[in-house]
């Protein structure tokens, strides 16, 4: 699976997760999503509501990724925002 950081992603990621003990879980979570974005430790869900169309998987309890999938051949994930629970919901 190839990933792709939107800006909005970049600025969420440096404000909100950048230099805290959450950043080495992000990566190694970010490993897992590219060799299945669906391994059950990550819980890959659609979104509904306002989200409708976005997907979001957890880094650890409250930590949250969300993004949407391409329909390109192949497939790429571009990640859009990244926070607790209720930052990106």
């Amino acid at each position: 699976m190839e990933v792709a950081f939107s800006d909005s992603f970049k600025k969420s990621f440096k404000k909100r997760i950048k230099a805290t003990v959450i950043e080495a879980e992000f990566w190694l979570r970010l490993e897992l999503f590219i060799n299945n974005p669906y391994e059950n430790k990550l819980k890959t869900h659609k979104l509904s509501g306002k989200l409708k169309g976005l997907h979001s998987f957890s880094i650890d309890n409250n930590p949250r990724v969300v993004l949407y999938f391409t329909k390109d051949n192949p497939v790429k994930a571009i990640f859009i925002d990244i926070g607790t629970h209720d930052e990106v919901y």
